[in-house]
């Protein structure tokens, strides 16, 4: 009850002109970008239009999975909000779909309070998630802060070498023994802030600040979904992985080549 309570709450907010106008700082650059809402429940799908807008965004809408690929190829949005609980096809497949066929940025939107959904919807290559019910501040603030890492998420020239490792920074590019290993986004952002600070020992909730520049209020495991597919990419044997270390008790490191 209190979630619907709160729920209905964000939904009246659409008639108070006053909040909504106030819910964005003058000094917030519109950035113009095109975002797909997927939802099909349109009382959500207004307050994310209404607060997308608002905050400088022109915005699409969906209410089901085979509407969200069919807009998605017709507009080529800039990010997508996607609801993963969507009759037909659901929004796994969607998110499967369109990771297969663009690098589009993804934001997860669901209700489902199991790690499982978030933690597979992640490993598909989603690069962020809002559990219902949401404020709609935080949602534009997401769209922000991915898009913002898109655009600019790796500034350092160079590349950086471990044993048959390279990760070509400039190029977002990276091989192992000359053979090419396609990342997703977050994985390669993930990896560079590893590879960065070789040996040096990082908490989940350390990576989460650092892939996810907002107040990330999710649970830090996510973390370890993006991990297990990076040794699968990255490793000969995943199980012993000579790259992206664990460190009990504390997280995961880079290897600093001793022992490789």
């Amino acid at each position: 009850m209190k979630k619907l309570e709160r729920l209905r709450l964000s939904v009246r907010q659409l008639d108070e002109p006053r909040s909504l106008a106030s819910a964005f700082s003058k000094e917030e650059e519109p950035m113009n970008e095109l975002i797909l809402v997927v939802d099909d429940e349109p009382k959500i799908v207004k307050l994310a239009r209404d607060y997308l807008e608002q905050g400088g965004f022109r915005v699409v809408t969906a209410a089901d999975g085979m509407a969200a690929l069919a807009v998605a190829r017709r507009e080529r949005p800039d990010l997508v909000v996607l609801d993963l609980k969507l009759p037909g096809k659901d929004g796994l497949d969607v998110c499967r779909t369109l990771r297969r066929d663009s690098d589009v940025p993804i934001i997860m939107l669901t209700a489902r309070v199991e790690e499982t959904d978030r933690l597979i919807g992640l490993e598909l290559g989603a690069d962020d998630y809002i559990t219902k019910p949401f404020s709609p501040r935080e949602l534009v603030a997401r769209v922000r802060a991915v898009l913002r890492r898109v655009q600019g998420s790796v500034r350092q020239p160079g590349l950086i070498l471990v044993a048959d490792l390279e990760i070509d920074l400039n190029g977002r590019r990276v091989t192992r023994k000359g053979e090419s290993i396609t990342l997703t986004r977050s994985e390669f952002n993930l990896l560079v802030t590893l590879a960065q600070h070789p040996g040096q020992a990082f908490t989940r909730e350390q990576l989460l600040t650092r892939l996810y520049d907002v107040a990330y209020d999710g649970f830090a495991r996510s973390i370890d979904a993006h991990i297990k597919n990076l040794r699968q990419k990255l490793e000969v044997d995943p199980t012993e992985p000579r790259y992206v270390l664990t460190v009990f008790g504390v997280g995961y490191k880079f290897s600093d080549g001793v022992g490789a």
